[in-house]
């Protein structure tokens, strides 16, 4: 026979196009429209509908970018009309807002309503439609219309000016397209479901398959049987040619599916927080809407933020959830506040996220989520499993790291294990997409990619258009019921992720270990883009740790009413802003703008928990007995402090920093440190009490290095290697100059322009540091940054044989190579650290500490002396042109420290130290530690009060030298017990800890992390 497949697939094309699909909708009807603009920011229903609408005809250009326009939308409905729709159809109303049909999502809007407020449905443009009823004579309908941009349009990543509304063009973004009631029939819709998914199959198997020319054959018959003209009328006929070949049962080695219902919406992204709130309510209702029409449907949905928006703003939406979370149809996974970023925010904060978001679960629903959800997170740390398993969770999912550009992770399913050695079930859906339609090429692209094939037969698919798509369609659902058990196909299941998880591992206990962070060889720029979000991060991470402390320390000693409510409504803002595309710096300047006054909210309400917790533990200033008190929330003593504790600051002779000039530079010497400064402010030698030089010879010393930054996709997200190919090295000027402080520590002031001809050049200062009896040197950087696509890095060449290094990530820290043996080693080119790096060799080492950037990339070369230099570099700054054209744009102070002859421990110091530094005050009471470890391993992260608001103490505690370590813990507070909990201060099963003396010992692995509540 000759090969005609290509013909009768190009006929099947057309057919739909121009025959089915236009017959999908008959007897249309005519609706009046009316309109009313909303001025600026949205409005609620009750409001909206006191406007004065004005009638608006089809072709109305409407909606200025991020704007609203309410439609009314009536109609008479003839007995006639009545009659011919309740015959074999569904009558409903077909809206298009002048959006573009090939894309799910990122354009226009809609939520409907019916005139009393209930909710409807959303319309999107895949999902742009309304049901209509008919055992009325009137039809009314108001449809609140999100005017928003197609910020991305077709990904060419060029500068928009659609960021914000103050900067997006007036003009009309859309025209109104169609607005009109009709009859969809049935049979035919039923019919188009049919071929969709055959098609679908047939294009996936082999070419040499049976099955597959079965499918052809059915599918040209049905074509044969059915009248273009008359559609309707013979689609009867053309449903039976395809009955056998949808009734032909799977074989049973057929992989199997368990499809979840599933929208990931972004908290913000190419959109503000404002518009997510009403993404949600759109996307939510039209779940709902699914679910009262499918019973078999199930919808799972994280971030309890999402929730909490609804019960504030939709309360309507928020009952509705209450409703099908017990009816067993809507499932909350995740247990998180937000999606977060899982590289960047601090230990206590992303485990904040799950105590947040599975305290609001319990709470609000009695459900207490199992699987770690984060499908779109920009890859994973390696602390994270043992803080999912501290969680009192078994799971984790993802499919991100299938965006790797060069290395293809080895497995689907696996046991994910972290840092301490805590393993958890973790599943990649092979389908490599959590907003599958479930189409033919999705499923079989499943089987095909699953590499647990004959260990294991099952794998998870989220279904669902995201982003403000609208969710699961009643299509995708046509689909997995066709799917369900069909020849050629997976089987298909809906349900539940934790149906999923509970099949695959009892299915694959044996599951392959995965060890370490789950990098993505991907958006490497996320670590530096939008350094106001990240600084403002940091910075409030330390605060919330230092108002905790000092509030419970005041309701510990001196009764002072306990700020909860402040405390949690930080947090939750904090970890909002922590979502994996505000955190990482990758959306609007909105979202941007927006995030930076949040975070100096936060900072203002945190500054002053801590004054005045510290003042009532101090005492009035006015008392005769008061003095000067130095209060020391890190864990280590700092200049006679000790840790946790308010003490009466000592009196420090009077020291002086030797400064000396040398044909390098200025050399200054605390008597512990010796720095070179050079001329053109490179730090030209570095030297501690050892005398060892940390700077390698030959290398000119520490400096700013300017690249260009044009990566191929991806602008705020990507770092592409190509960027090293080109350097320029930033030098200093002739204004140097030297200051010295009342303290006698010594600072030189170097300064250095970039596009000195520029308009607005970037001009960098330098603040290099000494105090007396010091052991490091600081740098401050003061950059007024006005570059386009460059990116600048501070880089310390260093004497120091290290085979890797040293990054803080959450409760410890993770050794990189500094080699690339391989492949996985090669595209880690830049990676995430927190708050300290550490450089060593066995016994000397150099640690590094900053207070706001995250990304640095290292490397080792032999110099020709025979020594190795290791190259770290922390990046600093950049200036990508999308999705923000102005990003980074302005004022920015960075600081770093840099200790010689460090170890780990001096690492974590001088991390938490340059996070927290001292505060000074006057009063007449000095205030002990609620507690201390005896250990300096063992690191107390965490003092505050329990959730439950008994007034019992949570102390969290880890072990940061990635050592075992054991220490003696010493309680100052009167306590009747004192117990092990999880991170929710839910007791563990033998948790007591005998206690005696005022404390406990505890026995801690490499990196456990511990929660000790302290019951009063």
């Amino acid at each position: 026979m000759h090969n005609d497949h290509p013909l009768v697939e190009a006929r099947l094309e057309r057919f739909l196009r121009d025959h089915l699909q236009p017959a999908i909708y008959r007897n249309r009807h005519p609706v009046s429209v009316s309109a009313w603009q909303v001025p600026r920011e949205p409005v609620p229903f009750a409001e909206a509908v006191r406007h004065r609408f004005e009638p608006v005809p089809l072709g109305w250009r409407w909606g200025r970018a991020w704007s609203t326009v309410w439609f009314h939308v009536t109609a008479e409905l003839s007995a006639d009309w009545i009659d011919r729709a309740g015959r074999g159809g569904a009558p409903e109303l077909v809206v298009d807002f002048g959006y573009n049909r090939s894309r799910p999502g990122f354009q226009a809007e809609g939520l409907a309503y019916r005139p009393d407020g209930t909710l409807i449905k959303s319309i999107a443009p895949l999902n742009s439609w309304l049901p209509v009823d008919i055992t009325r004579d009137r039809y009314e309908v108001y449809i609140e219309a999100a005017a928003n941009p197609d910020v991305a349009g077709e990904y060419t990543f060029d500068p928009t000016p659609y960021g914000l509304w103050d900067t997006a063009p007036d003009d009309p973004l859309y025209s109104l397209a169609e607005l009109h009631l009709a009859v969809r029939d049935v049979a035919v819709w039923e019919l188009v479901q049919d071929i969709w998914t055959l098609r679908g199959l047939m294009r996936e198997l082999p070419d040499g398959s049976t099955r597959r020319h079965e499918i052809l054959r059915a599918l040209e018959h049905c074509l044969d049987l059915i009248d273009p003209d008359d559609v309707t009328g013979t689609v009867s006929a053309g449903t039976a040619a395809l009955a056998g070949v949808l009734a032909a049962p799977a074989t049973s080695s057929a992989h199997r599916v368990l499809a979840t219902g599933h929208a990931h919406i972004d908290s913000a992204w190419l959109w503000p927080l404002r518009e997510t709130v009403r993404k949600c309510a759109r996307t939510f209702t039209n779940a709902m809407s699914l679910m009262d029409e499918h019973p078999e449907f199930v919808f799972s949905c994280s971030s309890a933020q999402q929730y909490a928006w609804m019960k504030e703003h939709h309360p309507q939406v928020f009952a509705r959830i209450t409703e099908k979370i017990a009816a067993g149809q809507w499932v909350p996974v995740g247990g998180m506040w937000v999606e977060s970023d899982t590289n960047m925010p601090g230990g206590e904060a992303m485990a904040r996220q799950f105590i947040a978001g599975k305290t609001f679960f319990l709470e609000e629903f009695g459900v207490e989520c199992r699987e770690a959800w984060l499908p779109d997170s920009f890859g994973y740390s390696a602390a994270l499993p043992q803080i999912v398993a501290e969680a009192g969770e078994r799971w984790f999912l993802t499919q991100k790291i299938s965006w790797n550009q060069v290395n293809r992770m080895p497995h689907h399913t696996f046991w994910w294990e972290g840092i301490d050695g805590t393993r958890i079930f973790t599943h990649f859906p092979p389908v490599d997409t959590y907003i599958s339609e479930l189409s033919g090429a999705e499923l079989a692209h499943a089987e095909r990619n699953f590499s647990e094939k004959g260990r294991a037969t099952l794998s998870l698919v989220p279904f669902g258009w995201g982003d403000g798509g609208g969710g699961p369609t009643r299509e995708m659902i046509a689909a997995a019921r066709r799917t369900a058990d069909l020849e050629g196909s997976p089987r298909v299941t809906i349900g539940a992720p934790a149906e999923f998880f509970e099949q695959a591992e009892a299915e694959y206990p044996t599951a392959p270990v995965w060890r370490g962070e789950m990098y993505l060889e991907l958006h490497r720029g996320v670590f530096t883009s939008q350094l106001r979000t990240k600084h403002g991060n940091r910075r409030n991470e330390a605060l919330l740790r230092e108002a905790e402390l000092w509030a419970t320390t005041a309701t510990v000693r001196v009764g002072a009413p306990y700020p909860a409510e402040e405390l949690r409504d930080a947090w939750r803002t904090v970890l909002l802003l922590q979502f994996h595309d505000i955190l990482p710096g990758s959306s609007i300047a909105w979202v941007h703008r927006e995030a930076e006054e949040r975070h100096a909210a936060v900072t203002a309400t945190l500054t002053d928990i801590i004054d005045r917790s510290l003042r009532a533990l101090a005492g009035p200033a006015e008392h005769p007995e008061a003095r000067r008190l130095i209060a020391n929330a890190t864990v280590s003593e700092r200049g006679g402090i000790a840790p946790l504790s308010i003490q009466t600051a000592p009196a420090a002779p009077r020291a002086d920093v030797a400064v000396t000039d040398s044909d390098d530079g200025t050399v200054l010497d605390s008597g512990v440190v010796r720095v070179v400064i050079g001329i053109d402010g490179r730090v030209r030698s570095l030297r501690g009490a050892d005398g060892r030089e940390a700077i390698a010879p030959g290398s000119g010393g520490a400096a700013l290095r300017l690249h260009r930054d044009l990566p191929n996709l991806w602008d705020a997200w990507d770092l592409d290697e190509h960027y090293r190919r080109t350097v320029t090295e930033v030098a200093a000027g002739d204004d140097r100059r030297i200051e010295t402080a009342d303290d006698g520590s010594v600072t030189v002031i170097t300064r250095a322009t970039i596009g000195a001809t520029r308009p607005q050049p970037t001009i960098i200062e330098q603040h290099a540091t000494v105090r007396p009896g010091a052991a490091d040197l600081e740098l401050e950087y003061r950059i007024d940054w006005h570059e386009s696509e460059k990116i600048v890095k501070l880089a310390f060449p260093l004497d120091v044989h290290a085979d890797d290094v040293a990054a803080e990530t959450q409760f410890g820290h993770v050794r990189r190579p500094t080699h690339t043996n391989t492949s996985w080693d090669a595209a880690r080119f830049e990676a995430c650290q927190h708050r300290f790096l550490h450089v060593a060799e066995p016994g000397w080492g150099v640690a590094i500490a900053n207070d706001s950037t995250y990304g640095y990339d290292v490397d080792r070369t032999t110099r020709g002396d025979g020594g190795t230099t290791t190259t770290v570099r922390f990046s600093l700054l950049r200036a990508p042109r999308f999705p923000d054209p102005d990003s980074d744009q302005g004022l920015h102070i960075l600081r770093f420290r840099v200790r010689p002859e460090a170890t780990i421990g001096d690492a974590v110091a001088l991390g938490q130290g340059l996070a927290s530094p001292t505060r000074a005050l006057v009063g007449a009471a000095e205030t002990p530690a609620l507690v201390s470890s005896s250990n300096e391993a063992v690191v107390i992260e965490t003092v505050k009060l329990a959730e439950d608001g008994s007034d019992d103490v949570i102390v969290r505690l880890y072990e940061a030298h990635g050592t075992r370590a054991d220490t003696r813990i010493t309680v100052n507070v009167p306590h009747t017990a004192l117990v092990l909990t999880d991170l929710l201060e839910r007791a563990l099963e033998g948790g007591s800890v005998d206690a005696h003396d005022g404390g406990a010992f505890l026995a801690f692995r490499p990196f456990q992390l511990r929660t000790l509540r302290i019951v009063r």
